[in-house]
């Protein structure tokens, strides 16, 4: 036997690649082998391997070697077949076809894994009104999408399939179908135009409403900065006060006009607590940046833009322990994030929202502060009133001597004169 036909047997050449296949797996066996014997005392934390970037860049590209040797391979094996003047033995359509109906069956099973395994992680649970109108237009939206997806993917997959090269038939030409063009343009229309309607409708329910006088929202004013939200209750009278931001100083943050008589009683809370089954209207500004007022359960976003302010209205019907309940998470928290990325504490936006009863949030609102304190009331020229905090004076010991009970209120007089 030649040479040349010594390289070109397809025989020896299959034989070579299995035993170099073989010999280095082998040696790679030995060594870990003994590498796992050597090391057997001492326990090797893998997971932060696992877990780095170096890691899976290392398997891409042995994974892109592999594809490079194989392809390779099969190149010297076409070679091969030219030198002995024979035929092609591989059919790349056929190959192709294959490849495309092994790759609809994953991207089938992809959709259907996605939606068993990650649907319920698309949004949590609708805790207002309007949340369940925009969950039903998005599954709507989300079931023609996916029908139409699936539909037209199995039809480019087994077209490509069917309709590949064998070499026994001529493509046909097949240029325009005006009844062809009347359906896809028509049809995707209608479906859009309903879509488009539904979206217009439902966003006109939540933002045009039409108030009920006995059922009057509660005003919330939330101003957000870099990286902290501020919460405003209108206190008694039920109405926010005006502010302005030149009137912003380190005394009066969110500046106040406390010349507005509304401000007066405006109160500053540490959580959003909201009465449930009550409409609920947020007044939203900001002192910096450009934020965003997120509150996942309850299908409020809104951007919060300096110099501008925006409204949204809506009515939590669960509350915050029944939340729990329903999830079966006792630490569970309704939570207003920030969903803008307003610098590097933009992570940090956080407030937790309770969702209570109309006697629970009445008891928790009126131990809230006041905005207004004294240092506000000398710089907007308002009375001063005593100071709360303040600890009040000790009782007279009834049995002290009538001499020490003189005295001591003798020491007090000048104290409360002034």
């Amino acid at each position: 036997m030649s040479l040349r036909k010594f390289i070109s047997n397809k025989t020896m050449a299959a034989l070579a690649v299995l035993v170099t296949v073989f010999a280095n797996t082998s040696a790679f066996a030995q060594e870990a082998a003994a590498g796992a014997a050597a090391a057997a005392p001492k326990q090797i934390d893998m997971v932060p391997i696992y877990k780095s970037v170096a890691f899976y860049t290392m398997l891409f590209l042995l994974l892109c070697l592999f594809i490079a040797i194989v392809g390779k391979a099969i190149r010297v094996y076409e070679l091969t077949r030219e030198a002995q003047d024979k035929p092609d033995s591989i059919n790349w359509n056929t190959v192709n076809g294959v490849i495309f109906v092994l790759f609809l069956i994953a991207g089938l099973f992809g959709v259907y894994f996605e939606y068993t395994v990650h649907g319920h992680m698309l949004l949590p649970d609708a805790a207002s009104e309007h949340g369940k109108k925009i969950d039903s237009m998005f599954n709507i939206t989300l079931i023609l999408t996916t029908i139409v997806f699936i539909g037209t993917h199995i039809a480019l997959f087994l077209f490509s399939f069917f309709y590949r090269n064998t070499g026994k038939r001529k493509a046909y030409y097949y240029p325009h179908n005006n009844a062809l063009e009347r359906i896809w343009t028509i049809v995707p229309a209608l479906v859009l135009t309903v879509l488009v309607l539904m979206g217009f409708l439902t966003w006109r329910s939540i933002f045009y409403k039409i108030e009920d006088p006995n059922n009057k929202p509660l005003s919330i004013e939330i101003t957000s900065q870099q990286f902290q939200w501020t919460l405003r209750y209108p206190g008694a009278d039920g109405i926010v006060g005006l502010k302005n931001y030149k009137l912003i100083t380190g005394t009066n943050g969110l500046g106040m006009d406390f010349k507005d008589k509304n401000n007066l009683d405006d109160q500053n809370a540490d959580e959003m607590v909201i009465p449930v089954n009550k409409p609920v209207r947020l007044i939203i500004t900001s002192k910096d940046v450009v934020h965003s007022v997120y509150m996942p359960h309850f299908r409020v976003q809104l951007n919060s833009v300096p110099g501008m302010t925006s409204y949204f209205e809506f009515t939590p019907t669960i509350t915050s322990e029944e939340m729990k309940t329903k999830v079966n998470d006792p630490a569970f928290q309704y939570l207003l994030y920030c969903s803008k990325i307003c610098g590097s504490g933009h992570y940090n936006m956080k407030k937790v929202i309770r969702v209570v009863s109309q006697a629970e949030y009445e008891a928790w609102v009126l131990k809230q502060p006041k905005f207004i304190n004294n240092d506000l009331r000398k710089e907007f020229n308002l009375p001063l009133v005593p100071d709360a905090a303040a600890p009040a004076a000790a009782p007279a010991d009834s049995t002290a001597t009538p001499a020490k009970d003189s005295s001591a209120v003798a020491m007090n007089k000048p104290a409360l004169k002034k």
